[in-house]
């Protein structure tokens, strides 16, 4: 995927966003930024055992790193986001202030712009791509945090779905790199109902007869669309459908019909179906359990976590059920469990409406603050 298309997905994707918080958001956020950068892994070894001639990872950064090293914030992005997808959370007047804080917003392997199905040449091009763990984008990042920025502590790392998913993972794999940790609408791991989901779409993806085992000429579109549709299924809660709160982000006059149409065409619009394969890979297999020496026992590796957690899931997340966290919860030692009260379903992890982005921003101001006091 080329940085254009890769910039259409993420557009593509603010479009499920109610059409108030997309306004303010970018409006609302820092003057400049973030500021893209890239870092060049040689000979990158993968959990799965391959290795990449070359990974690239792409970031950006807001911010001034300070003189002490001690002000910086990591956020990880989401599925198929890029380092934009953290502006509701950015600005002087959010919780995240670039003017004090330097943040470093990390786009995970297979969104397009980072090493990915469609932009790695052979013999790791297309369906011949290796297989990348949320725990391969953790050391990726640790690598470009300590190697390029020279970052040896962060404040927070704060993550949002896939990114709340390597949040958790960070707490894990480095329990003393950072102050805090924040995951909205997202888990420490991939419980069956969700592998179960994700296998829905994609078995909805890899049906096209286009899509060739993964060596299409041209992109599966009939696929890309399905799958689109299987996700919106469960985007949002049945009580933002009851109440057709889909009228809210598109023009008056809209049918449901023509909206459904519309999410179905645009949800991934110029996405590679290979990228958008991996990341789902990526998600289901997510399980903090299995980082060595946990040898699969989850709730030991959330036992193992020493910071303090602020643990936002949406109360109508489908994704991410409210249940998953509160039983992943009672395992993490220094944990406030603080659902978000929402009706926009999973989005609500990303201040998907006015009230969820004030919500989001109110304590996750509060809970940095609390750090910053101690």
């Amino acid at each position: 995927m080329t940085n254009k298309t890769a910039a259409s997905v993420a557009c593509a994707l603010s479009l499920l966003m109610p059409a108030g918080s997309r306004a303010a958001g970018p409006a609302a956020g820092p003057a400049a930024g973030p500021v893209q950068h890239e870092l060049v892994i040689h000979d990158f070894r993968t959990e799965g055992g391959a290795v990449l001639p070359e990974a690239h990872v792409v970031y950006g950064t807001y911010g001034v790193l300070d003189a002490a090293g001690d002000n910086a914030v990591l956020l990880p992005s989401h599925y198929m986001a890029d380092m934009h997808g953290y502006e509701w959370l950015v600005g002087p007047d959010k919780a995240l202030d670039p003017g004090k804080l330097f943040l470093v917003a990390s786009e995970l392997f297979g969104n397009g712009r980072s090493s990915s199905p469609s932009n790695t040449p052979a013999p790791f091009h297309g369906p011949d791509f290796p297989a990348m763990t949320i725990r391969d984008n953790v050391e990726a990042v640790h690598r470009l945090l300590v190697e390029q920025l020279h970052v040896r502590h962060l404040r927070a790392v704060i993550g949002f779905s896939m990114g709340a998913q390597q949040a958790l993972q960070w707490a894990v794999s480095y329990p003393d790199f950072m102050d805090r940790i924040v995951a909205t609408s997202g888990t420490a791991k991939t419980y069956g109902h969700g592998i179960v989901r994700l296998e829905g779409q994609i078995a909805a993806l890899t049906e096209d007869p286009a899509f060739d085992n993964g060596r299409y000429v041209t992109e599966p579109t009939k696929g890309i669309e399905a799958t689109s549709l299987v996700w919106l299924g469960w985007l949002y809660g049945q009580e933002w459908w009851r109440r057709e709160l889909w009228r809210s982000e598109n023009p008056p006059g809209t049918t449901f019909a023509q909206a459904v149409a519309h999410y179905k065409t645009e949800f991934f619009a110029g996405a590679d179906a290979n990228n958008l394969l991996l990341q789902m890979r990526t998600w289901e297999s997510n399980d903090v359990g299995n980082t060595p020496p946990f040898k699969g026992n989850t709730e030991a590796a959330l036992r193992s976590i020493r910071v303090p957690v602020l643990y936002m899931p949406s109360a109508t997340d489908l994704y991410f059920p409210v249940e998953d966290a509160r039983y992943e919860a009672q395992f993490i030692p220094h944990c406030i469990l603080l659902p978000i009260p929402s009706l926009w379903g999973h989005p609500a992890g990303a201040g998907a409406s006015p009230a969820d982005a004030a919500f989001l921003n109110r304590h996750i101001a509060s809970f940095m603050d609390d750090g910053a006091r101690r």
